[in-house]
């Protein structure tokens, strides 16, 4: 039996989820932003209103209402995002049972043998986005093939809510004229390097010489190779909350950096939400890992224990030790990641854990009372301000 495969991929679903809750955001310009009031901070989700104007994810505030003065900026409340999340995918978890949620706003399903129940894909994909906007106002992409790649592919040709079918006898037309910069995965210094080889388009790398992808690329040019021909093996790998092995954040950048400061300031944002996702699941990790993420598309990850923890403080602290032995100038960086993991290891206290247990017990309360208050009264009333360099800071 031929796998049936969906994306599902909620369109500008923080800023979505803000609407929802403000109608008054519908049909201006809109963003939500890591520190609105101070005008500091970076864009965290744009409306479509807000990206007519070339307003970006991680854009600075700054250079985004540079571009749109009339810019709404609303503090983030990623609180209400998740458990926004967790309704979503509840819904998309009652279709079928084979379910990865890839990021709080986007999950594959494995829909083959489910059109005895709901129907040939096309008509399954309706119902599925009818029910997320009839229940919840919000909209969706969805994509449609027989893998996880042209899925994921497909889920990007039509925003916002569209669907789009992408199986391989369809790769010629919809997905080889495409530009290679619009295949997932590959980044603006990637781009750069396929257009001085001469490939401008999916097709034209499907078609390169795989041995001399691989010679410049290694192993990411044989895997550039393969999902620019539609080959993509990997099953859709169910997960429940009791199988957390891992808590990770990670952001794509709008522009490939080199600015560790900059990188610093979007590591803690995402610190701060590994570390709220901890504590709400009430896990304690032994060990910190960041993930680099270079244009040229090769990533590193580095990791480094720490006493059992939840905080804020202690998973930024080792992430920013970790970003900062391993940062080089002359390599920009696109993505940029942070986890917490080693829930289930029982390692020994030692004496100075010890020690400092009655201190990180203080902390431990006063973060999960800080998690209540921006519950109920949004994310950026209260932020982890004793992280932020002064230069951060804004009068």
């Amino acid at each position: 039996m031929e796998r049936v495969i969906f994306l599902v991929d909620m369109n500008a679903f923080f800023i979505g989820c803000e609407t929802v809750r403000d109608p008054s955001l519908k049909g201006i310009p809109a963003a939500v932003a890591g520190d609105p009031k101070n005008r500091s901070g970076i864009i965290l989700a744009a409306n479509y209103e807000a990206r007519s104007f070339g307003v970006r994810t991680t854009m600075t505030i700054y250079e985004a209402l540079r571009l749109c003065p009339g810019l709404r900026l609303v503090p983030p409340d990623h609180e209400y995002y998740e458990q926004v999340s967790n309704k979503i995918m509840k819904v998309l978890s009652s279709y079928t049972p084979v379910m990865e949620q890839n990021s709080i706003d986007e999950a594959w399903l494995d829909m083959t043998g489910c059109e005895p129940l709901f129907g040939k894909p096309l008509e399954a994909a309706r119902r599925i986005m009818d029910d997320l906007y009839g229940n919840y106002g919000l909209m969706c992409s969805i994509g449609i093939s027989e893998n996880k790649f042209l899925a994921k592919m497909a889920s990007e040709m039509k925003k916002p809510m569209g669907i789009t079918e992408l199986w391989k006898i369809d790769i010629p037309h919809k997905l080889w004229p495409m530009p290679v910069d619009k295949m997932y995965g590959i980044g603006r210094q990637t781009t750069v390097k396929l257009n001085g080889l001469g490939i401008e388009t999916i097709g034209q790398l499907a078609h390169f010489s795989e041995s001399l992808l691989v010679e410049r690329f290694g192993k990411y040019g044989l895997e550039m190779h393969r999902l620019a021909n539609g080959i993509d093996d990997s099953p859709v790998r169910p997960h429940g909350e009791t199988e957390i092995k891992s808590i990770s954040r990670s952001t794509t950048l709008s522009e490939d950096i080199t600015d560790i400061e900059y990188a610093k300031r979007v590591l803690l944002s995402l610190a701060d939400e590994v570390g709220m996702a901890a504590r709400r699941h009430d896990k304690k990790g032994n060990t910190v890992h960041i993930t680099l993420k270079y244009s040229d598309f090769k990533t590193i990850t580095r990791q480094m224990k720490v006493a059992p923890t939840c905080l804020t403080r202690d998973i930024y602290e080792a992430g920013r030790r970790l970003l900062e032995a391993n940062w080089d100038k002359r390599l920009p960086v696109r993505l940029l990641g942070i986890g917490l993991s080693g829930f289930e290891a029982g390692a020994q206290i030692s004496i100075f854990e010890d020690l400092a247990g009655y201190r990180d017990d203080r902390e431990e309360i006063l973060e999960r009372t800080a998690d209540k208050i921006r519950h109920k009264h949004g994310r950026s009333v209260l932020k982890p301000a004793s992280l932020l360099q002064k230069n951060d800071i804004k009068q």
